[in-house]
């Protein structure tokens, strides 16, 4: 099992895991899965491997999922899909690996929705990777930005961060511009939404995307934020995000947490 395709780098096992999936492969599927060790993160999701056989046996026929972005940072692979799973979703996926094998994931996955305000939708956007060697600066960058506006609540620094109003937004609430994502925030706490971020969970990047992870909630309710950025010239440039609710723990089919 360990010696098999060692051809093929991290990103293209973590898309086996997809291929087989869209194709009803629970052996294609998990061929780059630890089958002795595979901790799952998604608390609707049995643990090991057999959880990614049940869920492909209750994929309905329709199903059907596409990764759009794919990036590497250490031993972990992380990808953005957009696909027919139980409905249209947008869903981010982290792919642990140990020996070229997956051990460890975790995802986010929302609805989903119509272009926003500006015409983008949820996924679209740049692809390609540039200036790698900038990967654990623009990692503190993000860094910095969380803990500065969402943990210590500075939102007067915000435009430090940004290029004047330049700010691509992919988030279907709103349109582009750091102007618009202040207006969204206020309109969300005057519905009574207050959004609070707990943790940053997790960094990873590669080049100019950077992805966060972190834990809160939202009025109360548990949540998972995962929200991938763009650097660029070391300003935050565009964004895409998923923010799903975290059920309760009697209602969790694993014990893994969701991170």
């Amino acid at each position: 099992m360990a010696n098999a395709g060692l051809t093929l780098n991290d990103i293209e096992k973590s898309l086996t895991m997809f291929r087989g999936i869209d194709n009803r492969d629970s052996t294609l599927a998990t061929r780059y899965v630890n089958p002795d060790s595979f901790v799952n993160h998604n608390p609707r999701a049995y643990d090991g491997v057999q959880g990614i056989q049940g869920f492909i046996n209750h994929l309905p026929p329709q199903s059907s999922a596409k990764v759009v972005r794919a990036f590497q940072d250490g031993p972990y692979v992380f990808t953005h899909s957009e696909g027919d799973v139980f409905g249209r979703k947008i869903f981010f996926d982290i792919f642990r690996f140990e020996g070229g094998l997956i051990v460890e994931h975790w995802d986010n996955i929302t609805d989903q929705a119509s272009s926003n305000a500006s015409g983008h939708t949820q996924i679209d956007g740049p692809l390609a990777v540039t200036d790698r060697h900038e990967t654990e600066r623009n990692k503190a960058l993000l860094r910095d930005f969380y803990e500065t506006i969402f943990l210590e609540g500075e939102f007067g620094r915000m435009p430090q961060f940004f290029d004047g109003d330049k700010f691509i937004r992919h988030d279907s609430r709103g349109g582009d511009g750091l102007s618009a994502l202040g207006e969204l925030m206020r309109e969300q706490a005057q519905k009574g939404n207050v959004m609070q971020v707990n943790k940053i969970e997790m960094i990873l990047g590669e080049g100019n995307f950077v992805l966060v992870a972190a834990s809160g909630s939202i009025s109360g309710v548990p949540v998972a934020y995962y929200d991938l950025f763009r650097v660029q010239d070391s300003k935050i440039a565009e964004h895409w995000n998923v923010i799903e609710e975290i059920p309760p723990a009697d209602q969790w089919k694993n014990k893994n947490g969701k991170f």
